[in-house]
Protein backbone atom coordinates (compact mmCIF):
# COMPACT_ATOMS: atom_id res chain seq x y z
CA UNK A 1 0.00 0.00 0.00
CA UNK A 2 2.10 3.03 -1.23
CA UNK A 3 1.27 6.59 -0.15
CA UNK A 4 0.16 7.30 -3.67
CA UNK A 5 -1.12 4.87 -6.82
CA UNK A 6 -1.51 5.43 -10.16
CA UNK A 7 -5.12 5.05 -9.95
CA UNK A 8 -5.55 7.72 -6.83
CA UNK A 9 -2.51 10.32 -6.57
CA UNK A 10 -3.63 11.43 -2.99
CA UNK A 11 -1.65 10.53 -0.45
CA UNK A 12 -2.32 7.45 2.22
CA UNK A 13 -4.32 8.89 5.61
CA UNK A 14 -3.81 6.99 8.29
CA UNK A 15 -4.61 7.08 12.10
CA UNK A 16 -2.49 6.28 14.79
CA UNK A 17 -4.63 5.62 17.51
CA UNK A 18 -2.15 6.05 21.06
CA UNK A 19 0.12 7.64 19.33
CA UNK A 20 1.08 10.14 22.60
CA UNK A 21 4.45 8.71 23.11
CA UNK A 22 5.85 4.78 22.85
CA UNK A 23 5.21 2.59 19.95
CA UNK A 24 2.36 4.86 18.81
CA UNK A 25 4.15 7.81 18.61
CA UNK A 26 7.35 6.42 17.17
CA UNK A 27 4.25 5.00 14.44
CA UNK A 28 3.28 8.43 13.65
CA UNK A 29 6.58 9.52 13.34
CA UNK A 30 7.45 7.25 10.61
CA UNK A 31 4.21 7.28 8.68
CA UNK A 32 4.34 10.97 8.80
CA UNK A 33 7.92 10.56 7.48
CA UNK A 34 6.88 8.05 4.39
CA UNK A 35 4.42 10.96 3.19
CA UNK A 36 1.08 10.04 5.00
CA UNK A 37 -1.51 12.10 6.48
CA UNK A 38 -1.86 10.82 9.95
CA UNK A 39 -4.41 11.80 12.47
CA UNK A 40 -2.42 11.32 16.09
CA UNK A 41 -5.27 10.32 19.04
CA UNK A 42 -4.98 10.03 22.50
CA UNK A 43 -5.80 11.80 26.32
CA UNK A 44 -2.87 13.86 26.68
CA UNK A 45 -2.31 17.19 25.55
CA UNK A 46 -1.03 20.12 27.12
CA UNK A 47 -2.35 21.25 30.46
CA UNK A 48 -4.35 17.97 30.26
CA UNK A 49 -2.91 14.94 30.96
CA UNK A 50 -4.10 11.72 30.99
CA UNK A 51 -4.20 9.13 34.15
CA UNK A 52 -1.09 8.10 33.11
CA UNK A 53 0.91 11.53 34.79
CA UNK A 54 3.30 11.42 31.93
CA UNK A 55 5.01 14.42 30.42
CA UNK A 56 4.14 13.61 26.59
CA UNK A 57 1.75 15.22 24.61
CA UNK A 58 -0.23 14.75 21.30
CA UNK A 59 0.90 17.75 20.44
CA UNK A 60 5.05 17.75 20.82
CA UNK A 61 4.03 14.00 18.81
CA UNK A 62 2.57 16.35 15.75
CA UNK A 63 5.87 19.19 16.74
CA UNK A 64 8.39 16.05 15.95
CA UNK A 65 6.78 15.35 12.53
CA UNK A 66 6.43 18.99 11.40
CA UNK A 67 10.30 19.41 12.27
CA UNK A 68 10.61 16.57 9.87
CA UNK A 69 8.64 17.70 7.12
CA UNK A 70 5.12 15.34 8.22
CA UNK A 71 1.65 16.41 8.60
CA UNK A 72 0.79 14.79 12.05
CA UNK A 73 -2.85 15.96 13.07
CA UNK A 74 -3.25 15.88 16.94
CA UNK A 75 -6.64 14.85 18.20
CA UNK A 76 -7.64 14.47 21.74
CA UNK A 77 -10.26 10.89 21.54
CA UNK A 78 -10.74 9.14 24.73
CA UNK A 79 -10.54 5.66 23.17
CA UNK A 80 -13.47 4.25 25.55
CA UNK A 81 -16.13 6.92 24.97
CA UNK A 82 -17.82 5.31 21.70
CA UNK A 83 -19.49 8.81 20.43
CA UNK A 84 -15.54 10.44 20.80
CA UNK A 85 -14.35 7.49 18.30
CA UNK A 86 -17.54 8.51 16.44
CA UNK A 87 -16.31 12.05 15.69
CA UNK A 88 -13.07 11.02 14.87
CA UNK A 89 -14.29 8.61 12.22
CA UNK A 90 -16.48 11.20 11.22
CA UNK A 91 -13.47 13.78 10.98
CA UNK A 92 -11.58 11.93 9.14
CA UNK A 93 -14.33 10.62 6.19
CA UNK A 94 -15.46 14.53 6.09
CA UNK A 95 -11.49 16.02 5.51
CA UNK A 96 -10.24 13.18 3.83
CA UNK A 97 -12.67 10.79 2.41
CA UNK A 98 -10.86 7.47 3.10
CA UNK A 99 -9.06 6.14 5.27
CA UNK A 100 -6.21 3.79 4.30
CA UNK A 101 -4.33 2.30 7.72
CA UNK A 102 -5.39 2.20 11.18
CA UNK A 103 -3.47 1.41 13.74
CA UNK A 104 -4.42 0.68 17.43
CA UNK A 105 -2.03 0.76 19.99
CA UNK A 106 -4.17 2.07 22.82
CA UNK A 107 -3.09 0.97 26.41
CA UNK A 108 -2.47 3.27 29.11
CA UNK A 109 -2.56 0.04 31.87
CA UNK A 110 0.54 0.69 33.10
CA UNK A 111 -0.31 2.40 36.51
CA UNK A 112 -2.63 -0.05 36.92
CA UNK A 113 -0.52 -3.64 36.80
CA UNK A 114 0.74 -4.51 40.01
CA UNK A 115 4.30 -7.26 38.70
CA UNK A 116 4.52 -9.83 41.28
CA UNK A 117 1.42 -10.21 42.32
CA UNK A 118 -0.69 -13.42 41.53
CA UNK A 119 -3.95 -12.16 39.94
CA UNK A 120 -6.18 -12.85 43.52
CA UNK A 121 -3.64 -10.74 44.91
CA UNK A 122 -3.83 -8.15 42.28
CA UNK A 123 -6.63 -5.52 43.07
CA UNK A 124 -9.84 -6.76 41.19
CA UNK A 125 -10.71 -3.47 39.94
CA UNK A 126 -7.41 -2.08 38.40
CA UNK A 127 -7.52 -5.35 36.46
CA UNK A 128 -10.81 -5.09 34.82
CA UNK A 129 -9.89 -1.75 33.87
CA UNK A 130 -6.74 -2.86 32.27
CA UNK A 131 -9.19 -4.87 29.88
CA UNK A 132 -11.31 -1.73 29.34
CA UNK A 133 -8.37 0.74 28.12
CA UNK A 134 -6.23 -2.43 26.31
CA UNK A 135 -8.80 -4.16 24.74
CA UNK A 136 -12.44 -3.03 24.29
CA UNK A 137 -10.59 0.57 22.96
CA UNK A 138 -9.60 -1.38 20.35
CA UNK A 139 -12.51 -2.82 19.23
CA UNK A 140 -14.38 0.33 19.61
CA UNK A 141 -11.61 1.97 17.11
CA UNK A 142 -12.24 -0.79 14.83
CA UNK A 143 -15.89 -0.63 14.54
CA UNK A 144 -16.05 3.01 13.99
CA UNK A 145 -13.11 3.38 11.98
CA UNK A 146 -12.97 0.15 9.87
CA UNK A 147 -16.03 0.57 7.28
CA UNK A 148 -14.10 3.45 5.67
CA UNK A 149 -11.34 1.25 4.91
CA UNK A 150 -14.05 -1.70 3.91
CA UNK A 151 -16.07 0.64 1.97
CA UNK A 152 -13.13 1.46 -0.63
CA UNK A 153 -11.89 -2.42 -0.89
CA UNK A 154 -8.27 -1.56 0.45
CA UNK A 155 -6.69 -0.86 3.78
CA UNK A 156 -3.88 -2.08 6.48
CA UNK A 157 -5.32 -2.55 10.31
CA UNK A 158 -2.35 -3.18 12.82
CA UNK A 159 -2.87 -4.58 15.93
CA UNK A 160 -0.38 -3.52 18.48
CA UNK A 161 0.35 -6.03 21.53
CA UNK A 162 3.49 -7.78 23.42
CA UNK A 163 5.00 -10.73 22.34
CA UNK A 164 4.19 -13.26 19.75
CA UNK A 165 3.78 -16.38 21.50
CA UNK A 166 1.17 -17.76 24.17
CA UNK A 167 3.79 -17.88 26.72
CA UNK A 168 2.73 -16.42 30.02
CA UNK A 169 3.70 -13.01 30.49
CA UNK A 170 4.15 -12.47 34.22
CA UNK A 171 0.65 -10.35 35.23
CA UNK A 172 -2.93 -12.20 34.66
CA UNK A 173 -4.39 -9.02 33.58
CA UNK A 174 -1.93 -7.65 31.73
CA UNK A 175 -1.54 -11.12 29.43
CA UNK A 176 -5.00 -11.20 29.09
CA UNK A 177 -4.87 -7.39 27.19
CA UNK A 178 -1.88 -8.80 25.03
CA UNK A 179 -3.52 -12.11 24.16
CA UNK A 180 -6.62 -10.63 23.43
CA UNK A 181 -5.12 -8.17 21.06
CA UNK A 182 -3.68 -10.91 19.26
CA UNK A 183 -7.28 -12.85 19.33
CA UNK A 184 -8.68 -9.12 17.99
CA UNK A 185 -6.57 -9.08 15.25
CA UNK A 186 -6.99 -12.48 14.18
CA UNK A 187 -10.99 -12.57 14.61
CA UNK A 188 -11.15 -9.15 12.25
CA UNK A 189 -8.68 -10.78 9.45
CA UNK A 190 -11.54 -13.70 9.55
CA UNK A 191 -14.42 -11.29 9.28
CA UNK A 192 -12.23 -8.81 6.84
CA UNK A 193 -12.04 -11.75 4.44
CA UNK A 194 -12.43 -10.99 0.71
CA UNK A 195 -12.96 -7.15 1.82
CA UNK A 196 -9.53 -6.20 0.12
CA UNK A 197 -8.41 -4.96 4.35
CA UNK A 198 -5.94 -6.60 5.66
CA UNK A 199 -5.51 -7.06 9.39
CA UNK A 200 -2.29 -8.21 11.49
CA UNK A 201 -1.13 -8.30 15.12
CA UNK A 202 2.32 -6.47 15.42
CA UNK A 203 4.86 -6.49 18.82
CA UNK A 204 8.17 -4.79 19.15
CA UNK A 205 11.17 -6.35 20.97
CA UNK A 206 12.14 -4.69 23.75
CA UNK A 207 10.95 -1.02 23.67
CA UNK A 208 12.91 1.93 24.49
CA UNK A 209 10.09 4.22 25.18
CA UNK A 210 9.88 7.43 27.29
CA UNK A 211 9.09 5.55 29.96
CA UNK A 212 11.70 3.00 29.75
CA UNK A 213 14.69 5.33 29.54
CA UNK A 214 12.92 6.67 32.65
CA UNK A 215 12.73 3.50 34.46
CA UNK A 216 16.36 2.64 33.77
CA UNK A 217 17.27 6.61 34.54
CA UNK A 218 18.73 7.29 31.38
CA UNK A 219 18.12 9.32 28.10
CA UNK A 220 17.84 8.34 24.27
CA UNK A 221 21.62 9.21 24.16
CA UNK A 222 23.12 7.34 27.08
CA UNK A 223 21.07 4.61 26.76
CA UNK A 224 23.69 1.71 26.95
CA UNK A 225 24.70 2.94 30.59
CA UNK A 226 21.49 0.93 31.60
CA UNK A 227 23.08 -2.31 29.76
CA UNK A 228 24.57 -2.92 33.54
CA UNK A 229 21.56 -3.16 35.14
CA UNK A 230 19.79 -5.13 32.73
CA UNK A 231 21.73 -7.10 29.94
CA UNK A 232 18.89 -7.62 27.40
CA UNK A 233 18.79 -3.71 27.15
CA UNK A 234 21.41 -3.87 24.79
CA UNK A 235 18.99 -5.70 22.58
CA UNK A 236 16.22 -2.82 22.80
CA UNK A 237 15.05 -0.93 19.86
CA UNK A 238 13.39 2.73 19.75
CA UNK A 239 9.88 3.21 18.90
CA UNK A 240 11.09 4.39 15.50
CA UNK A 241 12.00 0.73 14.77
CA UNK A 242 8.13 0.02 15.41
CA UNK A 243 6.92 2.58 13.15
CA UNK A 244 9.38 1.66 9.93
CA UNK A 245 8.07 -1.95 10.46
CA UNK A 246 4.42 -0.43 10.17
CA UNK A 247 5.53 1.87 7.36
CA UNK A 248 7.16 -1.09 5.25
CA UNK A 249 4.13 -2.80 5.79
CA UNK A 250 2.02 -0.07 4.38
CA UNK A 251 4.10 0.77 1.76
CA UNK A 252 3.73 -3.21 -0.04
CA UNK A 253 1.27 -3.87 -2.63
CA UNK A 254 1.52 -7.42 -1.42
CA UNK A 255 0.65 -7.12 2.22
CA UNK A 256 -2.22 -9.14 2.18
CA UNK A 257 0.17 -12.18 2.35
CA UNK A 258 -0.05 -10.85 6.12
CA UNK A 259 -3.15 -11.45 6.45
CA UNK A 260 -4.12 -12.53 10.04
CA UNK A 261 -0.71 -13.02 11.39
CA UNK A 262 0.81 -12.07 14.38
CA UNK A 263 4.41 -9.97 13.21
CA UNK A 264 7.58 -8.76 14.83
CA UNK A 265 10.04 -6.05 14.55
CA UNK A 266 12.22 -8.19 13.83
CA UNK A 267 11.04 -10.19 11.41
CA UNK A 268 10.14 -7.66 9.23
CA UNK A 269 13.09 -5.85 9.71
CA UNK A 270 14.53 -9.00 7.96
CA UNK A 271 12.12 -8.96 5.46
CA UNK A 272 11.94 -5.59 4.43
CA UNK A 273 15.59 -4.46 5.10
CA UNK A 274 14.73 -1.56 7.36
CA UNK A 275 17.18 -0.54 10.10
CA UNK A 276 16.95 1.08 13.33
CA UNK A 277 17.53 5.29 13.47
CA UNK A 278 20.81 4.20 14.48
CA UNK A 279 21.59 1.87 11.36
CA UNK A 280 21.15 -1.25 13.88
CA UNK A 281 18.67 -4.00 12.97
CA UNK A 282 17.65 -4.86 16.92
CA UNK A 283 16.90 -8.62 16.97
CA UNK A 284 15.05 -9.48 19.98
CA UNK A 285 13.98 -13.11 18.52
CA UNK A 286 17.35 -14.04 18.40
CA UNK A 287 18.10 -12.40 21.58
CA UNK A 288 15.24 -13.72 23.56
CA UNK A 289 14.46 -17.10 21.64
CA UNK A 290 12.40 -16.85 18.40
CA UNK A 291 8.91 -17.22 20.54
CA UNK A 292 10.20 -14.23 22.52
CA UNK A 293 7.44 -11.23 23.90
CA UNK A 294 8.36 -8.10 24.10
CA UNK A 295 9.94 -6.69 26.67
CA UNK A 296 8.10 -2.62 26.60
CA UNK A 297 7.16 -2.07 29.97
CA UNK A 298 9.19 -2.17 33.73
CA UNK A 299 8.70 -5.62 35.70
Amino acid sequence: MASSTPRDASPTVAVVAGATRGAGRGIALELAAAGMVVYATGRSVRGRPSSMQRPETLEETAELAAAEGGTVFPVRVDHTDADAVSRLARRVREEQGRLDVLVNDIWGGDPLTQWGRRFWEHQLGDGVEMQRLGVTTHLVTSWHLVPLMVDRGRGLIVEVTDGVSDDYRGNLYYDLVKASVIRLARAQAADLAATGVTCVALTPGFLRSEAMLDHFGVTESTWRDAIARDPHFAASETPRYIGRAVAALAGDAEVSRWHGRVLSTWELAAEYSFTDVDGSRPDWGRHHGDEAGGAEHPR
